[in-house]
Protein backbone atom coordinates (compact mmCIF):
# COMPACT_ATOMS: atom_id res chain seq x y z
CA UNK A 1 0.00 0.00 0.00
CA UNK A 2 1.86 3.58 -1.11
CA UNK A 3 1.27 6.76 -0.41
CA UNK A 4 -0.66 8.99 -2.16
CA UNK A 5 0.12 12.79 -2.18
CA UNK A 6 -2.54 15.40 -3.63
CA UNK A 7 -2.30 18.67 -5.64
CA UNK A 8 -4.59 21.00 -7.15
CA UNK A 9 -5.91 24.15 -8.00
CA UNK A 10 -9.58 23.25 -6.44
CA UNK A 11 -9.36 25.74 -3.80
CA UNK A 12 -10.52 25.05 -0.03
CA UNK A 13 -14.33 26.30 -0.25
CA UNK A 14 -15.84 24.03 -2.83
CA UNK A 15 -16.36 20.25 -2.30
CA UNK A 16 -14.13 19.38 -5.20
CA UNK A 17 -11.34 18.56 -2.98
CA UNK A 18 -13.63 15.73 -1.00
CA UNK A 19 -15.22 14.83 -3.62
CA UNK A 20 -12.26 13.38 -4.95
CA UNK A 21 -10.73 11.70 -1.81
CA UNK A 22 -14.07 10.11 -1.24
CA UNK A 23 -13.48 8.36 -4.33
CA UNK A 24 -10.10 6.69 -3.85
CA UNK A 25 -11.53 5.83 -0.03
CA UNK A 26 -14.39 4.23 -1.36
CA UNK A 27 -12.03 2.08 -3.49
CA UNK A 28 -9.47 0.99 -0.32
CA UNK A 29 -10.54 3.25 2.90
CA UNK A 30 -6.90 2.55 4.28
CA UNK A 31 -4.79 4.17 1.55
CA UNK A 32 -3.53 7.41 3.57
CA UNK A 33 -3.64 10.89 1.54
CA UNK A 34 -1.55 13.79 2.18
CA UNK A 35 -2.36 17.14 0.74
CA UNK A 36 0.65 19.26 -0.80
CA UNK A 37 -1.61 21.92 -1.79
CA UNK A 38 -5.19 22.61 -2.75
CA UNK A 39 -4.59 26.82 -3.64
CA UNK A 40 -2.91 26.61 -6.87
CA UNK A 41 -3.74 29.55 -9.36
CA UNK A 42 -6.72 28.46 -11.29
CA UNK A 43 -4.04 26.49 -14.72
CA UNK A 44 -1.30 27.67 -13.09
CA UNK A 45 1.04 25.39 -14.21
CA UNK A 46 4.36 26.61 -13.35
CA UNK A 47 3.51 27.04 -9.85
CA UNK A 48 1.96 24.06 -9.54
CA UNK A 49 5.44 22.33 -10.72
CA UNK A 50 7.29 24.77 -8.35
CA UNK A 51 5.24 23.87 -5.51
CA UNK A 52 5.89 19.93 -6.34
CA UNK A 53 8.86 19.96 -7.06
CA UNK A 54 10.23 21.56 -3.96
CA UNK A 55 9.03 18.42 -2.26
CA UNK A 56 8.11 15.25 -3.85
CA UNK A 57 11.86 13.75 -3.86
CA UNK A 58 11.17 14.46 0.25
CA UNK A 59 8.40 11.62 0.39
CA UNK A 60 9.58 7.67 0.21
CA UNK A 61 10.39 5.97 -3.31
CA UNK A 62 7.02 4.24 -4.73
CA UNK A 63 4.54 7.31 -3.53
CA UNK A 64 2.08 8.18 -6.23
CA UNK A 65 1.62 11.94 -6.87
CA UNK A 66 -1.67 12.71 -8.12
CA UNK A 67 -1.85 16.35 -9.96
CA UNK A 68 -5.26 17.76 -10.47
CA UNK A 69 -4.31 20.86 -12.09
CA UNK A 70 -5.69 22.19 -15.21
CA UNK A 71 -7.46 18.83 -15.14
CA UNK A 72 -10.71 19.84 -17.09
CA UNK A 73 -9.74 19.43 -20.50
CA UNK A 74 -10.48 18.51 -24.45
CA UNK A 75 -12.02 15.30 -25.33
CA UNK A 76 -8.87 14.79 -27.24
CA UNK A 77 -6.57 15.35 -23.98
CA UNK A 78 -4.77 12.49 -22.31
CA UNK A 79 -4.38 11.41 -19.12
CA UNK A 80 -1.19 9.55 -18.16
CA UNK A 81 0.02 7.25 -15.56
CA UNK A 82 3.87 7.42 -15.26
CA UNK A 83 7.17 6.55 -13.16
CA UNK A 84 9.67 8.98 -12.79
CA UNK A 85 13.02 9.19 -10.38
CA UNK A 86 11.30 6.55 -8.62
CA UNK A 87 7.94 8.31 -7.71
CA UNK A 88 4.56 7.27 -9.92
CA UNK A 89 2.63 10.77 -11.23
CA UNK A 90 -1.11 10.23 -12.32
CA UNK A 91 -2.33 13.05 -14.07
CA UNK A 92 -3.20 15.02 -17.50
CA UNK A 93 -0.99 14.69 -20.99
CA UNK A 94 -0.54 18.67 -20.70
CA UNK A 95 3.63 19.25 -20.83
CA UNK A 96 3.67 19.70 -16.57
CA UNK A 97 6.13 16.42 -16.34
CA UNK A 98 8.33 17.94 -18.22
CA UNK A 99 8.40 20.62 -15.61
CA UNK A 100 9.69 18.68 -12.62
CA UNK A 101 11.86 16.36 -13.75
CA UNK A 102 14.19 16.53 -16.74
CA UNK A 103 14.47 12.76 -17.40
CA UNK A 104 11.48 11.16 -19.43
CA UNK A 105 9.74 8.13 -18.13
CA UNK A 106 10.09 5.09 -20.43
CA UNK A 107 7.29 3.87 -18.23
CA UNK A 108 4.15 5.93 -19.19
CA UNK A 109 0.18 4.63 -20.14
CA UNK A 110 -2.59 6.32 -20.99
CA UNK A 111 -5.18 5.27 -18.11
CA UNK A 112 -8.45 6.75 -19.98
CA UNK A 113 -7.19 4.37 -22.88
CA UNK A 114 -9.17 1.07 -21.66
CA UNK A 115 -13.32 1.61 -21.35
CA UNK A 116 -12.83 5.31 -21.99
CA UNK A 117 -14.83 7.76 -19.83
CA UNK A 118 -16.14 11.17 -21.04
CA UNK A 119 -16.33 13.30 -17.72
CA UNK A 120 -16.51 16.66 -16.56
CA UNK A 121 -14.64 15.78 -13.82
CA UNK A 122 -11.80 13.82 -14.60
CA UNK A 123 -10.11 14.28 -11.14
CA UNK A 124 -12.73 12.36 -9.83
CA UNK A 125 -13.76 9.76 -12.23
CA UNK A 126 -10.48 9.55 -14.37
CA UNK A 127 -7.57 10.10 -11.91
CA UNK A 128 -8.83 8.95 -8.50
CA UNK A 129 -9.72 5.26 -9.32
CA UNK A 130 -6.45 5.08 -11.32
CA UNK A 131 -4.92 6.51 -8.11
CA UNK A 132 -6.31 3.78 -5.52
CA UNK A 133 -5.38 1.14 -7.67
CA UNK A 134 -1.87 2.23 -8.27
CA UNK A 135 -2.04 2.58 -4.24
CA UNK A 136 -3.71 -0.88 -3.55
CA UNK A 137 -0.78 -2.76 -5.54
CA UNK A 138 -1.72 -2.53 -8.97
CA UNK A 139 1.38 -1.80 -11.41
CA UNK A 140 0.93 0.94 -13.84
CA UNK A 141 1.55 -1.25 -16.88
CA UNK A 142 -2.24 -2.50 -16.17
CA UNK A 143 -3.95 0.96 -15.52
CA UNK A 144 -3.72 1.06 -19.88
CA UNK A 145 -2.14 0.93 -22.44
CA UNK A 146 1.54 2.14 -22.91
CA UNK A 147 2.08 5.51 -24.43
CA UNK A 148 5.33 6.38 -26.56
CA UNK A 149 5.45 9.38 -26.36
CA UNK A 150 4.07 12.34 -23.88
CA UNK A 151 4.05 16.25 -23.73
CA UNK A 152 6.86 17.76 -21.73
CA UNK A 153 7.31 21.53 -21.34
CA UNK A 154 10.98 22.89 -20.34
CA UNK A 155 11.11 25.14 -17.18
CA UNK A 156 13.32 28.65 -17.68
CA UNK A 157 16.55 27.98 -15.83
CA UNK A 158 18.71 31.27 -15.10
CA UNK A 159 22.15 32.07 -17.51
CA UNK A 160 25.13 32.68 -16.22
CA UNK A 161 28.58 34.21 -17.36
CA UNK A 162 31.82 35.15 -15.79
CA UNK A 163 30.32 38.71 -15.73
CA UNK A 164 26.74 37.95 -13.89
CA UNK A 165 23.61 35.42 -13.96
CA UNK A 166 20.35 36.37 -15.47
CA UNK A 167 17.42 34.84 -13.69
CA UNK A 168 13.88 35.25 -13.15
CA UNK A 169 11.50 34.77 -10.09
CA UNK A 170 9.70 31.59 -10.65
CA UNK A 171 7.51 32.05 -7.72
CA UNK A 172 5.83 34.51 -4.76
CA UNK A 173 5.17 32.18 -1.79
CA UNK A 174 2.42 33.01 1.15
CA UNK A 175 4.51 35.03 2.73
CA UNK A 176 5.33 37.40 -0.22
CA UNK A 177 8.94 36.47 -0.48
CA UNK A 178 10.43 36.42 -4.44
CA UNK A 179 11.74 33.01 -4.86
CA UNK A 180 13.91 33.20 -7.94
CA UNK A 181 15.90 30.46 -10.57
CA UNK A 182 19.34 31.33 -9.03
CA UNK A 183 21.31 28.04 -7.96
CA UNK A 184 23.48 28.62 -5.24
CA UNK A 185 25.95 26.34 -6.13
CA UNK A 186 26.23 29.02 -9.92
CA UNK A 187 26.73 31.91 -6.94
CA UNK A 188 29.18 30.37 -5.06
CA UNK A 189 31.54 29.53 -8.00
CA UNK A 190 31.54 32.90 -9.92
CA UNK A 191 31.35 34.68 -7.04
CA UNK A 192 34.91 33.85 -5.81
CA UNK A 193 36.94 36.48 -4.27
CA UNK A 194 34.62 39.15 -6.33
CA UNK A 195 32.31 41.47 -5.49
CA UNK A 196 28.90 41.52 -6.89
CA UNK A 197 25.33 43.73 -6.73
CA UNK A 198 22.16 42.09 -6.96
CA UNK A 199 19.56 44.25 -9.59
CA UNK A 200 15.76 43.64 -9.28
CA UNK A 201 13.48 46.12 -10.04
CA UNK A 202 14.78 49.53 -9.05
CA UNK A 203 16.98 48.07 -5.90
CA UNK A 204 20.14 46.75 -6.19
CA UNK A 205 22.21 45.16 -2.81
CA UNK A 206 25.58 43.76 -2.16
CA UNK A 207 24.93 41.22 0.56
CA UNK A 208 23.24 37.55 0.67
CA UNK A 209 21.75 37.17 4.65
CA UNK A 210 22.71 33.18 5.69
CA UNK A 211 19.16 33.59 7.74
CA UNK A 212 15.60 35.70 7.59
CA UNK A 213 16.19 37.05 11.08
CA UNK A 214 19.39 38.95 10.92
CA UNK A 215 17.70 42.21 8.96
CA UNK A 216 15.38 44.65 10.93
CA UNK A 217 11.87 44.92 10.36
CA UNK A 218 11.25 46.31 7.05
CA UNK A 219 14.31 45.71 5.49
CA UNK A 220 14.76 43.70 2.31
CA UNK A 221 16.99 41.02 2.18
CA UNK A 222 18.74 38.31 0.08
CA UNK A 223 19.01 34.51 1.20
CA UNK A 224 19.61 31.48 -0.25
CA UNK A 225 17.08 29.28 1.06
CA UNK A 226 16.78 25.43 1.37
CA UNK A 227 16.02 24.32 -1.70
CA UNK A 228 19.25 26.61 -2.64
CA UNK A 229 17.61 29.50 -4.74
CA UNK A 230 18.18 32.94 -4.17
CA UNK A 231 15.29 34.34 -2.79
CA UNK A 232 14.59 38.07 -1.90
CA UNK A 233 12.64 39.20 0.87
CA UNK A 234 11.46 42.01 3.59
CA UNK A 235 11.12 41.66 6.65
CA UNK A 236 7.76 41.32 8.29
CA UNK A 237 6.88 42.90 5.02
CA UNK A 238 5.39 41.21 1.85
CA UNK A 239 8.31 41.87 -0.77
CA UNK A 240 6.17 40.58 -3.72
CA UNK A 241 3.92 43.98 -3.21
CA UNK A 242 6.37 46.56 -1.59
CA UNK A 243 8.71 45.65 -4.59
CA UNK A 244 6.27 45.30 -7.19
CA UNK A 245 7.38 42.25 -8.42
CA UNK A 246 5.62 38.72 -9.53
CA UNK A 247 6.19 35.61 -11.57
CA UNK A 248 8.91 36.27 -14.37
CA UNK A 249 10.10 39.36 -12.88
CA UNK A 250 13.79 39.37 -13.70
CA UNK A 251 16.70 39.59 -11.12
CA UNK A 252 20.72 39.90 -12.24
CA UNK A 253 23.86 39.47 -10.45
CA UNK A 254 26.42 41.55 -11.72
CA UNK A 255 30.21 40.85 -11.19
CA UNK A 256 33.03 43.10 -10.76
CA UNK A 257 36.10 42.18 -12.27
CA UNK A 258 38.76 41.34 -9.80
Amino acid sequence: MALITFLSDFGLTDHYVAAVKAKILSINPNLPIIDISHLVESCNLAQASFVLNAVYRDFPEGTIHMVAVASSTGPEDRFLALNLEGHNFVGNDNGFWGLISDTESKNVVDINSINPIKTNFPARDILAPNVAKLASGTSIQDLGKPVAAYKRMIGRSSRATKKQINGHVVHVDHYGNLITNIKQEDFEILSKNKGYSVKFGRESMNYVQNTYNTVDNGDAFLLFNSQGYLEIGISHGNASQLLGLRFDSPVIIQFEDQ
